[in-house]
């Protein structure tokens, strides 16, 4: 009995730091790791096996990583269950502000239908409606951009709109 227990207090001394190490690398703390280190020496003793690996270091050292590195692994799933979570009153609230799975629908739909509009348009008026209602353009800054007169703009804008207008009634219909 007494050689068992000398194999396993020199098996502690001798690989404890590189255990610790591997339940660092696990995402614990210091002292977390030692926790985890004495559950997995306390794992290996009660093992029906644990008298054999006495015969065998390196396998009761490979051993010991695994069981480490299972120890750190409960300890940070114990820590995240033992967090404080929200209550499902407060996601009831989050939810009343999200719009509905048939709203979301309807406002696809609808920028699909505009995006097919816009298409159908001329590209220079394509150009006008992106620069006024997208970009936010002044007339002014978007005839200097396409090289037209501001009063021309408005034009285009004005029978853009229409079309777009005309599009989105035949769709619905």
């Amino acid at each position: 009995m007494s050689n068992f227990l000398g194999w396993v207090s020199t098996l502690a001394r001798t690989h404890a730091r590189p255990l610790a190490t591997v339940a660092v690398r696990e995402g614990l703390t210091n002292v977390e790791a030692i926790d985890a280190v004495q559950e997995a020496f306390l794992t290996l003793l009660s093992l029906p096996q644990a008298r054999e690996l006495s015969q065998d270091d390196d396998g009761a050292a490979r051993l010991m990583a695994v069981l480490v590195r299972n120890a750190a692994r409960n300890i940070r799933r114990r820590h995240h269950r033992a967090r404080p979570h929200e209550s499902l009153d407060a996601l009831a609230a989050v939810a009343q502000d999200v719009p509905s799975v048939d709203e979301l629908m309807a406002t696809a739909e609808e920028h699909i239908a505009m995006v097919g509009c816009v298409q159908k348009l001329a590209e220079l008026q394509q150009h006008v409606v992106t620069m006024r209602l997208l970009e936010e353009l002044t007339p002014q800054e978007a005839a200097a951009t396409l090289g037209l007169l501001p009063s021309h703009v408005n034009v285009l804008l004005f029978r853009a709109k229409r079309a777009l207008l005309e599009c989105i009634e035949e769709m619905r219909e």
